[in-house]
């Protein structure tokens, strides 16, 4: 009983933490129940997905991250493009985060 309090606990710390950077609240609760410490150590570690830099198709014009190789839309190959488009929410500055 007492490890699906503590699974309990870890999954829904790793699920907060992992909507907060923009992933799946579901995903992050079920990996770090599933695996306590090291769930949440790696959702932790996760990158922010509202962070990452964007690109258009060419083909359709569809905005999707840098990192996606393939549009889901129209299922056009995508190249590294020459021109991003800046991310949803702009990385905070190293001054603001000294402030809080």
């Amino acid at each position: 009983m007492a490890y699906v309090v503590i699974a309990l606990c870890f999954g829904l710390a790793g699920g907060i933490v992992g909507r907060v950077k923009g992933s799946s609240f579901v995903l992050w609760f079920l990996i770090s129940g599933l695996v306590p410490f090291f769930g949440l150590m790696a959702a932790l570690a996760y990158r922010y997905d509202s962070r990452e830099p964007r690109r258009a198709c060419p083909r359709c014009g569809r905005v999707t991250k840098l990192y996606d190789a393939v549009c889901t839309r129209c299922g056009e190959e995508l190249e590294f493009p020459e021109a991003l488009i800046a991310p949803e929410v702009p990385p905070p500055s190293p001054r603001a985060a000294r402030r809080a």
